[in-house]
């Protein structure tokens, strides 16, 4: 019976985080429920132990001044061996059994638990999430609301339930010494109380400050780390380090301002702490001077005091954290768990392509400014044909091809493929149909295998070799070499592939594109970091991978879109021009105007700007 396998830790949730606390703890832990019901039973029988400790031992006391000392082992066998047992088994297993479930049950599981959902539920966020963010913020809030989670309830389950169970066992247990003694007891927890209700809110206002400011100074670094190369080519180490001290600084004094808090918090509390053991053991010697209890009850309230007092510390110091964790938890909630923007709807199936015929309706999307947006574009791309897009920038050309990845939600018309409406379709099986081709190559910190394999997953190594023969990269991947001293296929590219060239970048994500064999190809400046020469060598391949599919292809050098089926010209979000290469040079118009002022067909910054 393995016991750390008692919770699946990667079990999903069927549904959204919800957005107040009680019910988004719920939504974390569902599925934990039965092991953490047990887990707290054990922490209460192990609270309720040290009171019997403190029981057994006044027990004990009163024992041996009741018998001679040549007799107590023989006149008081059974308390003795009960002790022992006590002591020496019971009280250990009980201990073991309470760590066993934290350790082993409890800890590893339900950290996984949370931050699986909390991840999945990220990924699920529209680009538009990540695009208004920090990465590093984003990652940074992920790990701080799963751990502090976890340490809540680990932290709840087995010092909180714990402390609950030993208070009021003493309660109890002093009961039966005195009622009056078990009275100073609730008077000194309604004291205890009462600065836990004080402190405790403002504790969590300021951890949840600090936790913000953590994040934010996290999101500044990683920020400069990702754009190193930026920050040292135009030699701006100063700047990003006053902007990095700057966040250091905000953290640094919301850091001050918990410490101050907390360090009030537990001045109050020690000094209560230390009020306790005058208290109890005070009125036990005052009432055993009037003979009403025995020294054993002395001897056990002494040490049910000095062990609470003891706890006290532990406890405020479990407390603190527990608010301070709550804090985090909800300043995690606040940034990760909005509502998605872009869903799949509650019936909708997997996309069926069986022509890869696309259409635009009357589209219009804005992106919410001025310029980079389309307006009532209707476009017909027939089967396999292949589809050249020209414009300057801000035309619209990447907003029609992010439409048609439902990256983003047109706010009129309709986009289809194969008559099926894009908004009614999965995304899933929406984006598995289309591959695509960037300017902007995205590589994984993985192996150039892993890299390529990307796009089709469950690929031999044969296959993606093969895709990579075709891209043009096998040779030079074939000499790479990590700083591991990995080579060939099982070198790392490192971060967003920044040891490689862009002409690599786009060779291995051209690979990646020919072995996910999409029936639909975009091609978004998809040459644009080759050379002359390069891009020549990998034209034969560029039109396998072409072959039968349906392309679009978005392009500035234009003589790269010349053997297109149709190209048509895009100007602030319109399509003003349709017809093959001869016909629009021939029309004279704007894409004719465009052939004439490149040199090698490449739209210059004069036409950008106009």
């Amino acid at each position: 019976m393995n016991l750390a396998n008692w919770i699946d830790h990667f079990a999903p949730a069927d549904d959204p985080p919800p957005h107040t606390l009680l019910a988004f703890f719920r939504w974390g832990l569902r599925g934990a429920e039965r092991v953490l019901a047990l887990a707290g039973v054990v922490s209460v029988i192990a609270g309720i132990t040290e009171v019997v400790a403190a029981l057994l031992l006044g027990w004990v006391v009163d024992a041996a001044l009741a018998s001679d000392s040549g007799s107590i082992f023989t006149d008081q066998r059974g308390i003795l061996i009960w002790s022992l047992v006590f002591f020496l088994l019971l009280r250990p297993t009980v201990l073991g059994l309470a760590s066993v479930t934290q350790s082993v049950m409890v800890q590893p599981n339900v950290l996984n638990l949370i931050l699986s959902r909390l991840h999945r539920y990220t990924l699920g966020h529209a680009v538009t999430f990540f695009d208004n963010d920090f990465a590093g913020r984003i990652a940074q809030k992920e790990w701080q609301t799963a751990r502090a989670m976890n340490d809540s309830v680990v932290e709840t389950l087995h010092t909180v339930l714990f402390a609950l169970a030993s208070v009021v066992g003493a309660v109890l247990m002093l009961g039966t010494v005195d009622l009056r003694i078990a009275a100073g007891l609730l008077v000194w927890i309604f004291g205890y109380g009462f600065l836990i209700r004080h402190f405790m809110p403002r504790i969590r206002k300021r951890s949840k400050a600090r936790a913000g400011a953590r994040a934010m100074a996290t999101g500044q670094i990683v920020d400069t780390i990702t754009n190193i190369k930026t920050v040292k080519l135009f030699a701006h180490a100063d700047y990003e380090d006053r902007a990095a001290l700057g966040a250091m600084q905000t953290y640094r004094d919301r850091s001050v301002e918990f410490g101050h808090i907390s360090v009030a918090f537990r001045f109050w509390l020690m000094a209560l702490a230390g009020v306790l053991p005058v208290l109890l053991v005070g009125g036990a010697l005052f009432y055993w001077s009037l003979g009403l209890v025995s020294a054993g009850d002395i001897a056990a309230t002494g040490a049910v005091s000095l062990r609470l007092a003891q706890m006290t510390g532990w406890v405020s110091f479990t407390l603190m954290n527990l608010y301070a964790n709550i804090g985090e938890v909800e300043d995690g909630m606040r940034t990760l768990t909005p509502s998605h923007t872009l869903v799949d709807k509650a019936d909708a199936q997997d996309l069926v392509v069986s022509d890869a015929r696309v259409e635009f309706r009357d589209v219009s999307f804005a992106y919410g400014r001025q310029s980079g947006g389309i307006e009532r574009v209707s476009l017909m791309i027939s089967p396999q044909e292949k589809l050249g897009i020209v414009g300057a920038s801000g035309a619209g050309k990447s907003t029609l091809v992010a439409l048609l990845l439902r990256l983003y939600d047109a706010e009129d018309g309709t986009i289809r493929i194969d008559g099926q409406e894009i908004g009614g379709v999965t995304q899933e099986s929406l984006r598995r149909a289309i591959g695509m081709v960037t300017q902007e190559t995205a590589m994984f910190n993985r192996s150039a295998l892993d890299n390529i394999r990307y796009g089709r997953p469950d690929a031999t190594s044969e296959e993606v070799i093969e895709a990579a023969k075709q891209a043009e990269a096998h040779e030079f991947i074939l000499k790479m070499r990590d700083h591991l001293g990995r080579e060939g296929y099982d070198a790392h590219l490192g971060e967003r592939g920044v040891k490689l060239s862009g002409g690599q970048r786009q060779r291995i994500a051209l690979a990646r594109a020919i072995l996910k064999d999409a029936p639909i190809l975009v091609l978004d400046e998809a040459t644009s970091a080759l050379d002359s020469e390069v891009e020549a060598s990998i034209q034969d391949a560029l039109e396998r991978v072409m072959r039968g599919k349906t392309v679009l292809a978005i392009a500035h050098r234009l003589s790269t879109l010349s053997t297109m089926d149709r190209i048509i010209v895009m100007d602030d979000g319109r399509i003003v021009e349709t017809g093959t290469h001869a016909q629009l040079l021939a029309r004279g118009g704007l894409y004719a105007r465009y052939w004439g002022r490149q040199s090698g067909g490449f739209i210059g910054a004069q036409d950008a700007a106009e």
